[in-house]
């Protein structure tokens, strides 16, 4: 358990260099599996098994380690980091690389879909950590272009999603292939029966480590997504922007060049924005903080790395302009609305490919993300009109210069006082209410989406024939439980870990909702007593 004294990154022994990266990107404070981790990694004399959900930043427990006991004079592999997704290989490579500092540790990603030919240049040339999935580790150990024999460190993130997706022979082929005196460190939001069989089987002498469990996103957090088209999401922001009374907001992009565009166009459009990201210097970052924190500006917009350390309570918006890479960045953006006690939104723009991608993402962080609609051009300018109304007579009343009453009594001589009213409402308001100042959206792809719904899509289901399942079950368990005709279920595929159905795509998300709705052990028991579920 970690101490009541909070500790910091320097109490944790991390050395000099490695503490000025987490200052520049930064960190506060260590977070409890982080507090945790380090230590008993950096004194490299036993494996460890690490309970932590998505969301605690368990990259950097293992990776900060990683990078101060990595030797990069070496030209050999040291360390391996196993996970389940391209996504998330993609997102540990990253995580570590901006972690490294100044350090000359070469990290790189290996997953399926990437070329080949490109990932034996990188090997060849010399790499110090991989990250990647087990299909394409398998690959390349076969064809000995990656060579594990000499590794000191292995470690399986996310362990138990690899072990539901069907990964733990995978998983165990490479233990074959790596250094037996290497540590290992085996990372899981669940402790199932068959990862701590794998632990005693490859992990002698291993440390439990747990955080303690706690709730991933607040229930003050409002979290909604909007389907747009790439080319209308600065349109949707605008409007989102514009139709709350006292927007103050964090945006965050994929990259460096995506938060210095949305920037540009916001400040060419008079809204208050300002950027940072890994190009920003320190000095200016401080003082984009303090304005942001001042509300001299009211929006600022981030990558992910850049946005670590930001501590801002009174947030009314996190807007996801680009889909994050994983659940646990998710996690990590819009946790920073809908705290200390205030509500908060947190929006996400998607645009229609990336719709799967969300749905797996919300199924990992365990929440529920509500689609909704752009707000309308004339929802904005009604809620303008309503906020004016509200200025104008909360003046009324209160004390006024006489001067201004001579003159209102001037302006009504020759004219009524409703067309001077509003005369000078035009005259003040007339730019901030010009429906021209939005653009038109396009919403083709929505009807065509109507008509894509009547197609099929494939999905996998967390069981299999261990689980005493077979397709006639399968189907059974599924027309159960959905409203769904057998006949409409198709390509059924039972394997020993998991399945695959196709099914109507109107009907994917109805399944997807009841499965996680029941979870796994209940639903294993329903397919051995074969037992009726109510819908």
């Amino acid at each position: 358990m970690p101490s009541k004294t909070k500790k910091t990154f320097k109490d944790l022994g991390l050395s000099v260099k490695v503490l000025d990266a987490i200052n520049r990107k930064g960190f506060e404070e260590p977070t409890e599996i982080q507090e945790l981790t380090i230590p008993v990694m950096l004194r490299d004399d036993s494996n460890i098994i690490a309970q932590a959900q998505t969301g605690t930043g368990k990259t950097a427990a293992f990776g900060l380690p990683l990078v101060d006991m990595i030797d990069g004079n070496l030209k050999t592999v040291q360390a391996l980091i196993l996970v389940p997704t391209r996504e998330l290989a993609i997102q540990v490579s990253e995580e570590i690389n901006s972690l490294k500092g100044s350090s000359n540790i070469k990290i790189t990603p290996i997953y399926g879909g990437q070329s080949i030919d490109q990932q034996l240049r990188r090997l060849k040339k010399g790499v110090h950590i991989v990250v990647g999935t087990p299909g394409r580790i398998i690959d390349h150990l076969k064809r000995k272009t990656l060579i594990l024999s000499n590794i000191e460190h292995l470690i399986l993130d996310e362990a138990d999603e690899m072990l539901n997706m069907g990964f733990i022979d995978d998983m165990e082929e490479i233990f074959r292939f790596t250094n037996p005196h290497k540590k290992t460190l085996l990372f899981s939001a669940t402790m199932p029966q068959r990862i701590k069989v794998l632990a005693n089987k490859y992990m002698e002498g291993y440390e439990l480590l747990a955080s303690t469990k706690k709730q991933l996103t607040t229930n003050l957090t409002e979290q909604i997504y909007f389907e747009v088209k790439a080319s209308d999401k600065f349109e949707a922001l605008c409007r989102i922007i514009d139709i709350e009374n006292n927007f103050y907001g964090l945006i965050f992009c994929r990259t460096k060049k995506d938060v210095d565009s949305v920037v540009s166009h916001l400040k060419n459009r008079g809204y208050g924005a300002d950027a940072i990201h890994g190009d920003i210097t320190q000095s200016q970052r401080e003082r984009t903080l303090n304005s942001f924190k001042r509300k001299n500006i009211n929006t600022l917009v981030a990558t992910d790395v850049a946005a670590r350390g930001i501590d801002v309570n009174n947030l009314s918006h996190v807007i996801n302009y680009s889909l994050p890479g994983d659940s646990e960045a998710y996690v990590h953006r819009i946790g920073r609305t809908g705290r200390a006690g205030n509500e908060g939104t947190a929006i996400t723009f998607i645009t229609p490919s990336e719709y799967k991608k969300l749905m797996f993402i919300q199924r990992k962080a365990k929440t529920d993300i509500k689609r909704s609609t752009v707000p309308k051009v004339e929802d904005i300018i009604n809620a303008k009109i309503s906020k004016i109304d509200e200025d104008i007579l909360s003046m009324a009343g209160k004390e006024i210069d006489s001067n201004y009453f001579n003159w209102a009594k001037k302006l009504q001589e020759n004219k009524h006082p409703t067309e001077i009213i509003a005369t000078i409402l035009h005259y003040c308001f007339k730019d901030d209410l010009n429906p021209k100042n939005y653009g038109e959206m396009d919403e083709s792809f929505k009807k065509r989406k109507s008509v894509d719904l009547k197609g099929k899509t494939r999905l996998f289901v967390a069981l299999g024939k261990k689980d005493q399942l077979n397709p006639k079950k399968l189907v059974s368990l599924i027309t159960k439980k959905v409203s769904i005709h057998e006949n409409k279920i198709s390509d059924v595929q039972v394997l020993d870990n998991f399945s695959f159905i196709t099914v109507p795509f109107e009907k994917a998300e109805e399944m997807i909702a009841s499965f996680k709705k029941r979870g796994r052990k209940q639903l294993i028991s329903h397919v051995k007593k074969g037992k009726k579920f109510k819908r």
